[in-house]
């Protein structure tokens, strides 16, 4: 998540990044649509189709990670897989990094993917098989990709990252214990590569999109990516899915998602007894990054902002209830 000051609409700085690729002047108009969490997202149309402008401070990011990013997902097309396609800029790169009077930025354009987010499904049992089969397909993938120049991080790394963050918060003992106690404990799980690859992260329901003409998913925003056992990808999913599934179908469907998953790929149960880890290092990766972005205060904050920061630190307290627990 951006900090807090990065989240306020700045069409001027959009319009002076977009302008480094093509895009029909009329469609400015969409720029109304903008979305800004952990990147700014902004929709504009190329002789009528739509795409998306997604920029960030180069502050809030790292290169590599980026690179890395794009990379994962040009291997991914090549096999076919359902990813979002890049848009090179006029001078032919995916990644453009620029000066502008708001600072320097990083910038990607991203083609609109065919097919309906699943959160706007009616969750049937085709639709979750699908996704199921789409998260196994990209997992089998991972377990044999090798990325040529850039890679991304880690979960060792992302940890690394939590505990200097913490650094400039020293009342935050109980988040600093919660790192201890998930670096142990991950440290004690066997890595191979079956069981530990590239995820996606953030493969919940608003970032897959299920297509009926090709009953099959796209999948979009892997700015999240990391290494991780694939096993924190289902943890993600099942967590995303819960929202939107009520209680008494949610076992059901879970299973439905996991036939899928294993027509692509296998999991075994004993794989299946570390989602309670993941999901608390989800938790604590989450809470530090909220911690991180909502720290800076602003003069004369918005009040919609300032609802935010209320919201902010709700999730944060629920985040939080399990920190310092042996696993």
């Amino acid at each position: 998540m951006l900090k807090l000051k990065y989240l306020i609409n700045n069409v001027n700085l959009a319009e002076m990044l977009l302008g480094n690729w093509e895009y029909d002047e009329k469609s400015i108009d969409m720029f109304k649509y903008y979305r800004i969490s952990s990147n700014a997202i902004y929709p504009f149309q190329v002789r009528g189709k739509t795409q998306f402008l997604r920029f960030s401070p180069k502050s809030e990011k790292y290169k590599e990670n980026v690179l890395a990013e794009l990379e994962f997902i040009s291997f991914l097309r090549s096999e076919q897989y359902g990813a979002l396609e890049t848009v090179v800029s006029k001078s032919g790169e995916e990644l453009i990094e620029v000066e502008t009077p708001w600072g320097e930025y990083y910038a990607s354009v991203f083609k609109c993917v065919s097919g309906v987010q699943i959160s706007k499904t009616e969750f049937s049992d085709k639709v979750i098989f699908s996704h199921g089969k789409a998260l196994g397909k990209l997992h089998k993938l991972s377990s044999v990709y090798n990325p040529a120049k850039n890679k991304r991080w880690s979960y060792r790394d992302v940890l690394d990252w939590i505990h200097d963050t913490l650094v400039d918060f020293p009342h935050e003992k109980s988040a600093l214990m919660e790192t201890k106690v998930l670096r142990d404990y991950f440290e004690s799980i066997p890595i191979n590569n079956s069981n530990f690859g590239l995820i996606h992260y953030d493969f919940e329901c608003d970032n897959v999109f299920y297509d009926e003409v090709s009953q099959s998913c796209n999948v979009i925003d892997f700015d999240d990516a990391m290494y991780h056992w694939y096993v924190m990808d289902i943890e993600q999913t099942l967590e995303s899915l819960q929202d939107f599934i009520p209680t008494e179908m949610f076992q059901l469907k879970k299973q439905i998602f996991l036939d899928g998953y294993r027509t692509e790929y296998n999991i075994s149960d004993d794989m299946l007894s570390l989602l309670p880890a993941c999901k608390r290092f989800a938790n604590l990766y989450g809470y530090v990054r909220i911690l991180r972005s909502a720290d800076e205060h602003l003069e004369n904050e918005p009040e919609w902002l300032e609802s935010l920061r209320e919201k902010l630190i709700k999730a944060m307290k629920n985040k939080s209830s399990c920190f310092g627990i042996e696993i």
